[in-house]
């Protein structure tokens, strides 16, 4: 991990900036009045954005669209989720193209698409994604393949995901019922482990040192900025509250009220 730098002047190096979206970007279905002036200049002094998210859940298309429909001017490249990670981790660590799958269909789609064959016969790995199809067979077919010794992989730890109707079970859970009945831990990919950013810096031919994450989360958007040695920047426009700092152990480089302040910065 490199040295941290005195945080304003590392900015002003920054090339690329990784967006959460929940809480950063927007707020469920209500885009904040600053995102789209913050984007706008990123654009202007000539450097990137691109979307970052835990959810597995969903394709690139779903945040592609919703994202326009709020008048972001974002492109599919531009959108980066923890499936995607995954499927970089299994190729770099030259796991095979099967693999038994739990995830929804749009997760399905992706891991096809790329050449993957989804079985439960002798597959090279168990990769648990946000299943919102989920299923006692599909656990019960993963557990024993994992007490077989076949490597276990989940592409994010989240153990809720916010919803208009209240938190509800996210992969994190279910990694946890996985862990319960066989006693093995999975190796995780999404936030706030570094190999979120790492994936993502081989993608897109990125140097770390200019490169920042931008969120709303402590424990996951600010841990992994940490970890992977990235300039990490907290917004208080989600989640995190100013009275959360105290006894945490992941500290921000920067802290804003939101994109908007940041977008002053520049």
């Amino acid at each position: 991990m490199q040295q941290r730098k005195e945080p304003k002047e590392w900015l002003k190096q920054i090339k690329t900036f990784m967006l959460d979206l929940d809480g950063t970007v927007y707020l469920g279905n209500r885009l904040f009045p600053w995102t789209v002036p913050f984007l706008t200049k990123v654009k202007e002094q000539g450097n990137n954005y691109i979307f970052v998210t835990n959810n597995s859940s969903k394709q690139k298309a779903d945040y592609l669209k919703k994202l326009q429909a709020m008048g972001i001017d974002v492109q599919s490249e531009q959108i980066f989720t923890s499936g995607e990670a995954t499927r970089y981790y299994l190729k770099k660590n030259r796991f095979g193209k099967r693999i038994y799958l739990l995830g929804t269909p749009a997760l399905e789609d992706e891991f096809q698409s790329d050449g993957y064959e989804l079985t439960a016969t002798d597959p090279e790995a168990v990769v648990l994604g946000f299943d919102m199809t989920l299923t006692y067979e599909k656990m019960r077919i993963a557990c024993d393949l994992i007490r077989r010794g076949v490597p276990f992989i989940a592409t994010h730890p989240d153990f809720n995901c916010p919803t208009p109707e209240g938190p509800i079970p996210d992969c994190g859970a279910m990694i946890a019922f996985i862990k319960a009945s066989t006693g093995v831990d999975p190796k995780v990919i999404g936030k706030p482990h570094p190999e979120m950013v790492e994936a993502l810096c081989v993608k897109f031919g990125l140097e770390t040192d200019k490169v920042a994450m931008i969120g709303d989360r402590l424990y996951t958007d600010i841990a992994m900025g940490q970890q992977a040695g990235i300039l990490s920047i907290l917004v208080l426009s989600g989640e995190t509250q100013p009275g959360d700092l105290e006894g945490s152990p992941f500290k921000p480089d920067l802290i804003a009220e939101n994109l908007g302040e940041i977008a002053e910065w520049l």
